[in-house]
């Protein structure tokens, strides 16, 4: 039976277990690549299947560390961001909880996105610009703030600078892996917006690391797409801090344009060996659609993204085939409709009589 996160509870912030909220989120699959891996030389390729948490996410595992910890300090109204997954994973912990939800929702975000979070009860806005520019975005979270000010209120964005102790929740995805996978693992290849998703990877397997459960860290590699290039490509050229753009991707759920986690997830990276990476929106809506055709796995392009880039860095020559490769896939293909009309629009389903069926059955006897 899936004792859901709290199975590492000594290695989350103390929450007491009479506060704990579960939906039997972790204990999500790990599987081998069967074709995308062997298509660019990789024999041992494997896929976290973070879309079959509870809402279809890995911010389950935020959401259930962050709204225990409400339950746990009496709060009743969480005040939060999202472009989507952070929102449904909240909204739905905090029906859950008996906590109200009131959610900033980025400008772009999918409407499959905002009707899960309004299904669960959530009250959302959309503001202009937010998750478009820097500027914008900072300020939204400057509002919040105030917002959450209240005694009975707390603010929840899935990265550490905000809500450690939700991000602390993630840290349940590298001891999930060292259980997994036998060999040590050399590769972990994560997306990127903020950044907290790749330092709460990074921070799991040092917590492993300083208890003796692993030799060595994996080398955790930092993907984002180009047009929200603010982590990848200063790691990838060496660089210490991160920058802000203006961001222009269509990867619905990584429109982070402002540095918020960036700085440490470059440290983290480095000190195990890891780099970044940098890859088109064109090429993560190309794994979105490989990973449905070639491996029977339904993602969100957000959730590509790490696919795309270890295709990218296997084609560059910059992996060893035979290294053990994890790419953590997270968001259902659900998620984001207009993605999915995309990847189907050259396919159809007609309506035919029941004669015609009929008439197929006797054509193939």
């Amino acid at each position: 039976m899936n004792q859901g996160l709290w199975r590492f509870a000594k290695w989350i912030d103390p929450i007491p277990e009479s506060a704990r909220v579960s939906l039997g989120e972790g204990g999500t699959p790990l599987v081998r690549s069967r074709r995308i891996g062997p298509s660019v030389g990789l024999k041992n390729l494997y896929f976290k299947l973070e879309f079959t948490n509870p809402t279809g996410s890995y911010k389950d595992r935020f959401a259930c560390a962050a709204i225990s910890d409400m339950v746990a300090n009496g709060k009743t109204e969480c005040i939060a961001t999202s472009s989507g997954n952070t929102g449904a994973a909240l909204a739905a912990y905090c029906a859950v909880a008996g906590i109200t939800c009131e959610i900033a929702i980025v400008e772009k975000a999918p409407e499959g996105k905002l009707r899960q979070m309004l299904a669960y009860g959530a009250k959302l806005y959309r503001v202009r610009g937010f998750g478009v520019d820097s500027r914008t975005s900072d300020r939204v979270i400057e509002c919040l703030k105030l917002l959450s000010g209240r005694p009975q209120a707390q603010m929840q964005i899935s990265a550490f600078a905000y809500s450690p102790i939700g991000m602390s929740g993630v840290y349940s995805i590298s001891h999930e892996l060292v259980e997994q996978i036998t060999d040590p693992i050399d590769h972990v290849f994560c997306m990127a917006g903020g950044g907290g998703f790749v330092l709460a990877i990074a921070r799991g397997f040092e917590q492993l690391l300083s208890t003796g459960q692993i030799s060595r860290r994996p080398k955790v590699e930092c993907v984002q797409p180009a047009g929200n290039n603010t982590i990848a490509g200063p790691l990838k050229s060496g660089l210490n801090v991160c920058q802000t753009v203006e961001c222009t991707t269509r990867i619905s759920g990584l429109q982070v344009p402002q540095i918020i986690d960036g700085n440490e997830v470059i440290a983290a990276c480095r000190l195990g060996g890891g780099t970044g990476h940098v890859v088109s929106d064109e090429s993560i809506f190309e794994a979105q659609s490989r990973l449905a055709l070639e491996e029977g796995l339904f993602s969100e392009p957000a959730g590509s993204t790490a696919v795309a880039g270890v295709l990218q860095a296997a084609r560059q020559g910059l992996i060893d085939p035979h290294a053990n490769i994890v790419c953590v896939i997270s968001g259902s293909g659900f998620k984001d409709p207009s993605s999915l009309e995309a990847m189907t629009r050259h396919a159809s389903c007609p309506t035919i009589e029941l004669a015609e069926l009929e008439q197929r059955v006797a054509d193939h006897k």
